[in-house]
């Protein structure tokens, strides 16, 4: 839910002339999200142009009306958008609208078209780390939204669960049974998905009724619109009670994370498989009419178990396999397009050579199937492991779309690289292995953050130009704050210098340290470097010069929070480095400022419209629709998906959503981290923080109260110089980067393992790892050292060493295979002791590759 934000406007009057009856078929449903979004504030009328090869739109001013002409109702929306802020005058935006009142230039002409048929949104897991509990109203904002940025395909699994529990009880499942298999909402994606089952279950059969009715409204509108919904299909995921029913079938158990969670599948080489799924879209298709794309993903993220390369049983399966999915959605509408997500195709190429993604689609016709080549970023940016349409040669003659994954996670941390989203895709459009490229996507995990990189994404898919990125960010500065911003040099720095830090680099996870439990002497994985602070310093100087404009102080409330947060960071590794010097004292004292600044960044974010913990928790209640019991389940459900994710705490994927958020940090981030100091500082205090965690998910109550600044930009640009002296002079310098620590509440005088999170791409980058012995009067032993990434071991080492006064053998060098993601967690593991008691404190140190 948006909270409205506005500049004062003068009225008047909006007219719309649609004109034939044909022209009104495209003009209607455009004129009514051009007058929610800009309301009576600019008078306007739309005509419909012929359909075309290409979506085209032109707009001009006749007599002080903006004449909008476009050839389907997403240009004419886009285009009106498109117009305004070519001229600088709003935007529309998550975090709030601004539209500049009055007429436009009299000799004012524009036009524009796209390349691409479909431009694509959404992630299967958009649905879990933000839209699983929209109601209406947020979904018609999304539209809107999509609308008016030029989007017109965009993912629509809402209500899937209910068709699903229809097709189950046809096949003879109990109500029981289908319930007790369904997971919570904010988890459904990876139940979807086959990854898992039994997380938060079982689900409320009242879930069913309420999402049946959203996606009526929600297809509805995108079908008035002329938009192509991509609806669900059946990838294979069935309860395990379907062996009761159907005691011939044969079900495979998945394994997602290395075994912390499971679903089953029926694979599709058995008749059953075609059986549910023609059922599925027949139950779709009576629910919701005929969808012309069904997504179908049968492997995610999981280990498949396919015969080996090379050998003709692999394709012979994978063949059969890729015409068995098709024809389950073949015998139920002949018409329908299978529509498969690519993440596989770059994150697992170990498993997704050429051959075998050819086998899979070798007996599908190359017009009843679209591929989604979903993270481009990643194979340019953090893979780089080479683009999948060349790899993949044009991928097989099939439809495809050129797709980036701006966010994992609804991660708030600021990343990207703004040049690669604004020009990447023209590597496609020119490439001759392109193949039939037909569209431009974004395929975030969560959205309502980074404002400024899906802005850019979505007027990426309208060009087929080189987009010049300062000019650009010199525009949407315009839009969002208003004409002084085109010529104001603090502005124009902050954007200079972010291009140098945040948005000059990509972070695939971008998280603080205390966004960790266990976070150790460690950096985060956020660039924030020196032109990281002065930029938002820079941003701040401007705060006076816009003290009228509501998008700026969201911004800076946002890069604000962004710059304690990366403070805060500092202060933990100064407090973490002396309590393994043994200088408890001063890490009390260093910590006085670490929840200073927390509860600052809360309450500066209190005053935000989005990034509120209240405003989340509330979506999911509203669903209990009064309910007791249901409106807990749900706020339960909620709060799992943004702490410990899982079924208990310490498991693969914990601290994975990273949010920062008010009511996030005081009453989740800043406890735990109270938890965790107190056996830190006195062992006999220790608390059981995994046990606190299951707690604060399963027993806690809404949010805590707080009371928000008088005036949040003043406090904003006050918090920023007060802790512009907090800089990393303050640490002691270490042998090597840190990335774990010991102290006497972790250790035993008896064998046992002890671990600790780390970054993927600094174990991937390192030689191994150091045990240092920091303060105590006990050394500490190691037998061995091993990695784990995405919950599987990739390294192992067996050596007894000591870490003490002297150390010796306490390296252990290794490297992990390559190709290895730990995109779901990444972790090190250590069996260790103590001798003659537990006062040790040392460091886990990286150890530099050897070249």
């Amino acid at each position: 839910m948006f909270r409205t934000i506005t500049t004062t406007f003068c009225l008047a009057a909006a007219a719309l002339s649609f004109g034939a009856q044909d022209q009104a078929d495209i003009c209607k449903p455009a004129g009514k999200v051009i007058k929610r979004f800009a309301g009576d504030l600019i008078p306007f009328k739309l005509q419909a142009l012929p359909k075309g090869d290409k979506e085209r739109y032109t707009v001009q001013v006749q007599d002080g009306t903006v004449v909008v002409s476009g050839n389907s109702p997403v240009a004419l929306c886009h285009g009106f958008y498109a117009a305004l802020k070519e001229q600088g005058l709003g935007i529309n935006s998550w975090s709030g609208n601004r539209v500049e009142p009055g007429a436009w230039k009299a000799d004012f002409k524009t036009q524009g078209s796209t390349p691409f048929r479909y431009r694509y949104c959404f992630n299967v897991v958009t649905y879990g780390y933000t839209l699983p509990y929209w109601d209406w109203k947020r979904w018609e904002q999304e539209i809107d939204y999509m609308a008016l940025h030029g989007i017109n395909m965009p993912l629509a699994l809402v209500a899937q669960e209910a068709i699903t529990a229809r097709v189950f009880k046809r096949l003879g499942l109990t109500e029981e049974e289908i319930q007790g298999y369904l997971v919570g909402p904010a988890h459904l994606p990876w139940m979807r998905m086959g990854n898992i089952s039994g997380v938060d279950g079982p689900m409320p059969q009242e879930w069913h009724k309420d999402q049946v009715a959203l996606q009526h409204k929600i297809l509805k509108r995108m079908r008035d619109l002329d938009m192509t919904p991509v609806c669900p299909g059946f990838a294979g995921f069935v309860p395990e009670a379907l062996k009761r029913v159907k005691p011939e079938v044969k079900l495979v158990k998945t394994s997602w994370c290395n075994g912390h969670y499971c679903n089953w599948m029926v694979t599709p080489d058995q008749p059953i498989f075609k059986e549910i799924g023609t059922m599925f879209i027949q139950e779709w298709e009576k629910e919701f009419g005929k969808c012309s794309h069904y997504c179908i993903d049968s492997f995610n993220e999981m280990e498949v178990p396919f015969p080996p390369h090379g050998t003709p049983e692999r394709y012979e399966l994978m063949a059969q396999y890729g015409d068995a999915v098709y024809s389950s959605i073949r015998d139920a509408n002949p018409d329908a397009v299978w529509f498969m997500q690519g993440w596989m195709f770059g994150f697992q190429r170990n498993i997704w050579d050429k051959k075998t993604l050819a086998a899979l689609v070798s007996k599908v016709p190359d017009d009843k199937m679209m591929l989604l080549d979903e993270a481009v970023d990643y194979t340019e940016c953090r893979w780089k492991n080479g683009v999948n349409w060349e790899f993949y040669d044009g991928f097989m003659n099939k439809p495809w779309i050129y797709s980036v994954i701006p966010n994992m996670g609804g991660k708030c941390g600021l990343t990207g690289i703004l040049e690669f989203y604004a020009n990447g895709h023209l590597k496609a459009l020119e490439s001759p292995k392109k193949g039939r490229l037909v569209g431009h996507g974004m395929a975030p995990e969560g959205i309502e953050n980074n404002q400024v990189l899906y802005e850019l994404v979505a007027d990426a898919a309208w060009s087929e130009k080189q987009i010049d990125l300062q000019k650009w960010l010199n525009n949407y500065s315009v839009c969002r704050y208003g004409k002084a911003a085109a010529k104001d040099a603090d502005i124009a720095k902050f954007w200079e210098l972010m291009c140098k830090s945040a948005y000059g680099s990509f972070t695939d996870h971008p998280r603080y340290n205390w966004q960790f439990s266990l976070s150790g002497a460690r950096k985060g994985s956020i660039n924030t470097n020196a032109e990281f602070y002065k930029a938002i310093e820079s941003f701040a100087a401007a705060a006076d010069r816009y003290k009228d404009s509501p998008l700026y102080t969201v911004d800076l409330l946002e890069y604000a929070a962004a710059y304690l947060a990366g403070k805060v960071e500092t202060l933990v590794i100064a407090s973490e480095k002396a309590i393994q010097e043994g200088d408890l004292d001063r890490s009390r004292e260093i910590e006085k400022d670490v929840e200073k600044y927390m509860l600052a960044m809360d309450r500066l974010l209190e005053s935000h419209p989005l990034w509120r913990l209240e405003r989340w928790v509330d979506f999911a209640r509203k669903h209990g629709n009064g309910d007791r019991k249901l409106t807990d389940y749900y706020e339960m459900n909620a709060k799992r998906i943004v702490s410990i994710w899982g079924v208990r705490a310490g498991q693969p994927v914990d601290d994975y959503s990273a949010r920062i958020w008010s009511g996030l940090i005081r009453d989740y981030y800043l406890p735990r981290r109270r938890q965790n100091l107190k056996g830190r500082y006195n062992p006999a205090d220790k608390v059981d923080v995994q046990k606190w965690e299951l707690d604060w998910v399963t027993k806690s109550k809404g949010v805590s109260p707080v009371e928000t600044y008088k005036n949040p930009a003043k406090s904003a640009v006050r918090l920023i110089k007060e802790t512009s002296a907090v800089t990393e002079a303050a640490l002691a310098p270490g042998a090597g980067k840190q990335v774990g620590a010991w102290s006497p509440d972790m250790v035993s005088t008896e064998w046992k393992e002890v671990s600790w999170p780390v970054s993927a791409s600094d174990i991937r980058e390192s030689g191994g790892i150091r045990f240092r012995f920091t303060s105590g009067n006990h050394k500490l032993e190691i037998s061995e050292v091993r990695v784990e990434m995405d919950g599987e071991v990739t390294a192992r080492v067996k050596q007894d060493g000591t870490a003490g006064t002297p150390s010796s053998n306490n390296s252990y060098r290794f490297t992990v295979p390559a190709g290895t993601s730990g995109n779901n967690g990444c972790y090190i593991f250590a069996r260790v002791r103590t001798v003659g008691g537990t006062q040790s404190n040392g460091a886990v140190e990286l150890i530099p590759a050897k070249k």
